[in-house]
């Protein structure tokens, strides 16, 4: 984990709807809860701008975060986060207490690498279809990644890019495939764009080989109306 991340925190005495009502209002502030590893859950008051500027950054999501509650600090990751239906800016967050030495299920973004030189793109003409931007993994908080890469290059069109195919750091695990191989999950795949017909992808990956025997043949047919007019 390179990124590091502080949330400033008060402890919240007055609650209730009214009370949430008037601090996001009057005092640019909002409501947020802290609770896990056995302790009580702690209503706690962020700045929201604050808040807004750390989730512009999707590590964060994937974070141990450092929560200062009154000058004390814990280790915590966003649990949930409850946003305005129509503007979308935060209204509540959720954060979960993390023991160090205790494994952490957590969402992690997918970062998807080489699209444009993938094989299924650049020789078979298809396109990429994401099936996911993020799954949950099992790990140690020192072992939780920002995000995780999974590598478009090779594809080809028509392949399918599952859950087992993406590299995973040493200790973690994908939650999904405990479950058993029948939750070996679709990632992203390489399809055919619409209105491509049957057996289009064979020629259109066979178009570079295409266009350099047909210059051969071209070659050959000119040599031989050369050897006709002597």
């Amino acid at each position: 984990m390179s990124e590091s991340f502080i949330v400033v925190a008060e402890t919240r005495v007055d609650e209730g709807k009214g009370a949430s009502r008037r601090l996001r209002r009057l005092e640019g502030k909002m409501p947020a809860v802290i609770y896990g590893v056995g302790q009580d859950a702690q209503s706690l008051t962020l700045i929201r701008k604050d808040f807004e500027y750390m989730l512009e950054n999707e590590a964060c999501f994937s974070s141990i975060l450092e929560v200062q509650v009154d000058g004390k600090s814990q280790n915590a990751i966003i649990k949930d986060i409850q946003r305005h239906p129509a503007k979308g800016f935060p209204m509540h967050a959720d954060f979960l207490r993390v023991r160090m030495d205790q494994a952490i299920k957590v969402n992690v973004p997918l970062h998807f690498i080489n699209e444009e030189q993938c094989t299924g793109v650049k020789l078979g003409g298809g396109m990429i279809q994401k099936q996911a931007t993020d799954i949950e993994i099992q790990c140690l908080p020192k072992d939780l990644p920002e995000y995780l890469e999974v590598d478009m290059l090779d594809v080809e069109l028509g392949d399918i890019v599952h859950l087992s195919d993406i590299t995973l750091p040493e200790g973690a695990i994908a939650t999904a495939l405990e479950l058993g191989d029948d939750h070996d999950l679709a990632i992203a795949s390489v399809i055919a764009p619409r209105g491509m017909k049957d057996g289009d992808e064979e020629e259109a990956g066979e178009e570079a080989d295409g266009g350099s025997e047909s210059s051969d043949e071209d070659a050959a047919a000119g040599d031989a109306g050369e050897g006709n007019e002597d």
